[in-house]
């Protein structure tokens, strides 16, 4: 199994990016998927999953209205798009799965998204 998160970048508050999470080695269309994040000094938190067909969205209070989570199975990629940025959203964002099992899974390396104010 392997996850390869891309698409963090530094922006400025408000700003939207878009991350992408590009599974293999496994069948990514007979699993759920989620992203997590993990700031400076902080514990690393979850910010949403989807479920194996896409039907299902889940979202962390913190970013709900603003994060968009998708995947195009297809192309064995995972998505999150993220709009109306802000400083505290600063974090290295990462990949988990497959499946949503908390002891279970893998991690991508993460991938930097920083917003300035």
């Amino acid at each position: 199994v392997q996850l390869v998160e891309s698409g963090g970048s530094l922006v400025q508050a408000g700003d939207s990016l878009r991350l992408s999470c590009a599974a293999s080695g496994f069948t990514l269309s007979e699993y759920a998927m989620a992203w997590w994040r993990q700031a400076p000094g902080k514990e690393r938190e979850f910010v949403a999953h989807i479920a194996y067909r896409g039907t299902n969205r889940n979202y962390a209070d913190s970013v709900k209205g603003r994060f968009t989570i998708d995947r195009d199975n297809a192309k064995n990629t995972v998505y999150l798009r993220m709009d109306s940025l802000k400083p505290d959203d600063t974090a290295v964002y990462y990949c988990k799965g497959p499946g949503l099992h908390p002891d279970r899974g893998y991690w991508g390396q993460g991938t930097q998204v920083t917003v300035s104010s």
